[in-house]
């Protein structure tokens, strides 16, 4: 098996803020068939306000017939590896975004959108982040999300932002790893971070064997449930789908039972084995379309030689380039229609970005606090920067003052008040700071967050 490309338990395979921060929303209800039916996957796909799209290697965009099925056929592109953790931040605090540029670049120069996968994933971490736990391990985790968020912020449609958590198995329980080990509020956290560094992208969570109702993925249920229940920012839910022969039988009411959660649902690594093939694919495809909110599928890969699965011959492109009776399957059931998701087109109007920062100039022991705000018409994010003076922190506190609003979500520390005089303290990871070094810690509020004027005192 490929780490570089996948690295997963195949069970015999697999059956397996606010963006209104940014914008005035046109929505566009898409339709279902059309007269004449489409001859690429992406166009098919487009005709139902759905996406069709694959997994790109920047290794391999010097392929011409790579590179010629890409531009023709899909309308939506993931990077198989390049936005990964250990591509991304090879070294701690140094980062890399040569190939996942490369890729972006690539896609956007042709007309398509970008999924980002992913900014958390117990494989595929580098390896200093592998010797790592605890609190240090998750003040890291945390930065590499803000990190790679900001960097890709307005750039990308969707991010993967947790990958594989939740272990094999008939329990539907957390997979133990170091990321787990930092706590098990880590994917929470990690959602909130990625929302305040990018407001705009879509955030998933993505897992595999998760494609019939089962114990795997009825834990990702309720934790969904529970993010949705109490405000955690979480917009989508990706289905790998690497299969061998027919969907489960429950599929479809797979898909459903998320997506009655209130959130999109997406087929995101797509990749079938076997002789049925292509009742396989197109049974995969006719199942997002009957269900309105799948917002699209993505393939592992274009041509089977691509894949990491490639003694298999998995995708729907012989490797010479040949479309395979998959791709009709495919491509059919497309352009058969469907009621598709409620599609956004937002149009940036104004962001009004203000950083201001405390003046009491800190001494041995002590710290300031910086606010960097994004308000807009009847809502904020703000993201409170804590910098410690010449001498290592244990523990701080900061107050702000809100007098226009109301917070209605925080993360990465402890909040006394939700609007008026607001004290925020560290958590467990958190807490230690270096000297001159920084943590941060943001929250989202409703009506107007100027004025904030945090202020820092160690504790």
């Amino acid at each position: 098996m490929k780490l570089t490309a996948r690295s997963v338990s195949l069970v015999p395979i697999v059956s397996a803020f606010a963006a209104a921060a940014l914008c005035t929303t046109l929505v566009v209800t898409a339709t279902g068939s059309v007269a004449n039916a489409a001859t690429t996957l992406g166009a098919a796909a487009a005709q139902s306000g759905r996406y069709f799209g694959t997994a790109v290697a920047a290794a391999k965009l010097g392929d011409q017939t790579y590179v010629n099925l890409l531009n023709t056929e899909f309308n939506m592109v993931t990077a198989e590896n390049e936005m990964k953790w250990d591509a991304t931040e090879p070294n701690r605090g140094q980062f890399n975004y040569s190939g996942g540029d490369r890729i972006l670049n690539q896609a956007v120069s042709t007309g398509k959108r970008v999924r980002g996968h992913a900014l958390l994933w117990y494989q595929q971490e580098p390896g200093w982040a592998q010797r790592m736990e605890g609190s240090d391990l998750r003040q890291a985790m945390m930065n590499h999300v803000t990190q790679v968020a900001t960097h890709y912020k307005g750039k990308v449609y969707a991010w993967d932002v947790v990958n594989e958590a939740f272990a094999d198995g008939g329990g539907g329980g957390r997979r133990d790893s170091n990321l787990q080990r930092t706590g098990n509020d880590w994917i929470e956290a990690a959602f909130r971070a990625a929302r305040a560094a990018d407001p705009g992208a879509k955030l998933c969570y993505n897992d595999y064997n998760t494609d019939g109702v089962n114990p795997k993925s009825t834990g990702i249920y309720n934790m969904v449930r529970d993010f949705k229940s109490r405000g955690v920012p979480i917009d989508c839910v990706g289905f790998q789908s690497h299969l061998s022969g027919n969907p489960p039988g429950d599929y479809q009411a797979n898909l459903q039972r998320f997506a009655d959660l209130g959130v999109e649902v997406q087929i995101t690594e797509l990749d079938i084995a076997g002789n049925n093939q292509a009742n396989a694919y197109g049974a995969v495809t006719k199942a997002c379309m009957a269900v309105r909110a799948c917002a699209g599928i993505t393939t592992w890969g274009i041509r089977d030689t691509d894949s990491w699965r490639s003694g298999e011959n998995p995708l729907l492109f012989t490797g010479s380039g040949a479309k395979k009776p998959a791709y009709n399957a495919v491509l059919d059931a497309l352009n058969a229609g469907g009621p598709g998701p409620t599609t956004t087109t937002t149009t940036t109007t104004t962001t009004t970005t203000t950083t201001t920062t405390t003046s009491n100039n800190p001494g041995p022991g002590d710290c300031t606090a910086s606010v960097s705000l994004n308000q807009w018409d009847g809502g904020f994010v703000a993201t409170i920067k804590v910098t410690a003076g010449s001498s290592a922190l244990s523990g701080w506190r900061v107050t702000t003052t809100l007098s226009g609003g109301t917070v209605t979500s925080s993360w990465s520390a402890n909040r006394s008040g939700n609007n008026g005089s607001i004290t925020w303290s560290n958590v467990d990871y958190n807490a230690n700071v270096p000297a001159g070094g920084s943590t941060e810690f943001g929250f989202q509020g409703t009506g107007n967050g100027t004025g904030l004027n945090p202020s820092c005192s160690a504790s």
